[in-house]
């Protein structure tokens, strides 16, 4: 009987934690831009700590607290600005490259489309970020996570060689390249993520393997569009030296 009280006061503590974690973190929707960031990435961790600290025996209870503080989480991401977002789960050097994308984009087809595939990014890359974070990935999705950065690795080299050795690359190998790491994001979150988080995923990868925006982004003759990609490609060269790319 005292196993089961206690275990049932543990249970009870964890749920009790996770709800106050939950709520704190709906309140932050009310504060400030610089407090809500230092807030969400503090509470995230703290709620990872509070829901694994528990035993087996509690797993129901824990998973249905880990919900609402993923609910609460992501409650509090929509309430703040894409750029106070990003500056949670992208470094600077990658959001460097995203807003170098961003200028290809808005050059190529207009800023309303360009803001539309840097918010699908940045969407995309917290809701994941999210999911990691809580360890709500299964060990099938981690390796595909695994396949996914040695697929995208390769794209960025195969950007680089592009940009640094040959213009003539077959540009339809890049869209190749892209359509695995779409295929794979879709595999990635099947489980988790709503068809809308699909899309999303869809937009991005249709968009930037599209071959005339490559063209478009590559072409030679655009001293404009040399000069952004030379600034990303320098980055995506630090991430690679640091092992992040």
């Amino acid at each position: 009987m005292s196993s089961k009280s206690n275990n049932k006061e543990e249970s009870s503590q964890t749920t009790s934690v996770s709800q106050q974690l939950a709520r704190q973190l709906e309140a932050a929707a009310e504060c400030n831009e610089q407090y809500k960031m230092l807030f969400l990435d503090n509470t995230i961790q703290k709620l990872s700590h509070a829901i694994c600290a528990s035993d087996e025996e509690e797993i129901s209870v824990n998973a249905s607290a880990l919900s609402l503080g993923i609910r609460a989480q992501k409650k509090l991401l929509s309430k703040l600005s894409s750029k106070s977002v990003a500056k949670i789960f992208i470094d600077e050097t990658s959001g460097r490259i995203l807003d170098n994308l961003h200028k290809l984009a808005r050059n190529y087809s207009g800023k309303k489309d360009a803001d539309k595939l840097l918010k699908s990014i940045i969407k995309t890359i917290v809701k994941m970020g999210i999911l990691y974070k809580n360890d709500l990935f299964t060990e099938n999705e981690l390796k595909l996570i695994d396949e996914f950065r040695n697929r995208f690795h390769s794209l960025a080299k195969s950007i680089i060689t592009l940009y640094e050795v040959d213009f003539k690359f077959d540009r339809s190998v890049l869209t190749r390249m892209c359509q695995e790491c779409q295929e794979l994001t879709h595999k990635i979150i099947s489980k988790h993520l709503t068809q809308k988080s699909h899309a999303r995923i869809d937009y991005v990868f249709n968009y930037v393997s599209n071959i005339e925006f490559l063209e478009y982004s590559f072409n030679p003759n655009s001293t404009a569009n040399r000069a952004i990609i030379k600034e990303a490609i320098e980055d995506m060269h630090t991430l690679m030296d640091t092992g992040f790319l």
